[in-house]
């Protein structure tokens, strides 16, 4: 038997984010589904070495690939944290900016210039800004 890891409580709050379409799926189903996408990242298995106890695989899979085409995942973390705003459980220490959303160019890690250099890229920057005030792109 698979593990799983929602609560009661967990899934009231998920499962108004999660959309029934015309045909599927039914909503005995939605909750295992979603739990088959939590048991695949969870766990880092392959698609195919899903537990039965989710349904057949290609549903999950597919039933996952739906709910990211769509938007689901991140209106739910929205929702999660509007939810935990409400609530006042909102803990900004767990707020983070990591090298995967703030990186710089390659070149910018220790690049060493001479002053002259420095001197020229900071006029045509200054220069770029005021064209860009005036409303042109570029020095005429």
């Amino acid at each position: 038997m698979a593990r799983t890891e929602l609560t009661d409580q967990d899934w009231e709050l998920i499962e108004p984010f999660l959309p029934i379409g015309r045909f599927g799926p039914y909503p005995g189903r939605l909750r295992e589904q979603f739990e088959g996408v939590l048991w695949k990242f969870r766990s880092g298995g392959q698609w195919r070495e899903m537990p039965s106890e989710f349904g057949a695989w290609q549903t999950v899979y597919d039933r996952f690939c739906q709910w990211r085409d769509a938007g689901v995942f991140q209106a739910l973390m929205d929702g999660m944290i509007a939810e935990a705003a409400w609530r006042e459980q909102t803990d900004l220490s767990l707020v983070s900016v990591d090298s995967t959303i703030a990186r710089a160019h390659q070149d910018a890690a220790g690049a060493r210039v001479s002053d002259e250099v420095l001197t020229c890229l900071e006029e045509a920057a200054e220069a770029s800004k005021g064209a860009a005030r005036r409303g042109r792109s570029g020095p005429s």
